[in-house]
């Protein structure tokens, strides 16, 4: 994984800096990753990702999403393979800077998760009959 040096490093800065002030300073864990909302540009969430320093860097340099996979141990572009590219619309960061929200336009056929769904929250979580939940297509 890359390192952070990209960005500022928020130690040191106080909680204004981080929550007023005007400079991205994400705030990594520990091992490197900050979590990423992506919904479409209608605010429909699509899916949820981590990324990098360096997949962080890389979209908001290029305006297509990258992001950092735990299974692959590698930065990916999201569509490489499917052709469903996500194009960055708007990039916002919550308030102590530990969450990345993507609104993005699909491409390809428009659908963000790797099972042909448009979204990887294609399932409600539901009481099941007696006791317990399962899970329904939705």
């Amino acid at each position: 994984m890359s390192d952070t040096a990209m960005f500022p490093d928020p130690a040191g800065r106080t909680k204004a800096d981080v929550e007023a002030g005007s400079e991205l300073l994400p705030k990594f864990d520990g091992d490197g990753l900050v979590g990423a909302i992506v919904t479409d540009e209608a605010g429909a969430v699509l899916m949820f990702a981590w990324m990098n320093a360096e997949a962080l860097a890389r979209s908001l340099e290029t305006g297509v999403a990258h992001f950092w996979s735990r299974s692959r141990n590698r930065l990916w572009v999201k569509g490489e393979e499917s052709g469903n590219r996500l194009t960055i619309r708007e990039a916002r960061i919550d308030c102590d800077q530990d969450a990345v929200w993507l609104k993005v336009a699909v491409e390809g056929a428009g659908v963000a998760c790797h099972t042909g769904a448009k979204s990887c929250f294609y399932r409600a979580i539901v009481p099941g009959d007696g006791g317990g939940f399962r899970l329904v297509k939705s």
